[in-house]
């Protein structure tokens, strides 16, 4: 597992885009905070880039770098949660609009939604939060599919089309232990709102 974790470290490092499994479905995965990077995984799935992206990242300490002011209510929810949850929070810290250069202390501007919210999840699996926390900043993670097709539930339902179009696959093999579906969506503010997007 760690020569996988370093050969798409080295990917993401250099701007590239990967295949990799996540603890839900396969995902097509970038450097969160590199707007070029971003740029290529909409390409790729042939999505408009106004709308965001979710992203993972290793713990909560790295969330509270990319996002202004984490609500308590995320806290609590992160610590009890026992399934794979995207949290949607408010106040993503982001770099220039329409800037390609990457800023590694603030997230790519087309990797977060137009009212600076940003989705993100802690990955339960432990290839996908070792493989952010070996970057140091979040990754893109949107599923491996051309946008309006079929979610792929396992590397074998990925299509030649998008297997092709990045630039590093991670080994089949790691993909044990995810559920093959799409986590549930929860969106926090700083006034104690929550409001479930997908259970």
């Amino acid at each position: 597992m760690n020569t996988e974790i370093q050969k798409a470290v080295e990917v993401l490092r250099q701007g590239g885009v990967i295949l990799y499994p996540t603890d839900t479905v396969w995902g097509i995965g970038c450097d969160a905070t590199n707007p070029e990077a971003v740029a290529k995984v909409y390409a790729i799935k042939k999505r408009e880039d106004s709308k965001s992206l979710v992203l993972l990242a290793s713990d909560m300490d790295m969330i509270c770098r990319y996002v202004k002011e984490v609500p308590e209510m995320a806290i609590q929810l992160v610590e009890v949660n026992d399934k794979p949850m995207t949290i949607i929070y408010p106040g993503a810290v982001v770099g220039e609009k329409g800037k390609m250069q990457a800023c590694r202390h603030c997230l790519a501007f087309n990797a977060v939604a137009e009212d600076g919210t940003v989705g993100i999840r802690v990955p339960m699996m432990d290839f996908c939060t070792q493989l952010v926390a070996k970057l140091g900043r979040p990754i893109v993670s949107t599923s491996a599919n051309i946008s309006g097709e079929p979610t792929p539930k396992n590397y074998a339902e990925i299509t030649d089309e998008i297997k092709d179009s990045v630039d590093h696959v991670v080994e089949p093999s790691l993909e044990k232990g995810a559920t093959g579906q799409s986590s549930s969506i929860i969106k926090v503010g700083l006034d104690y709102s929550i409001e479930i997007i997908r259970k």
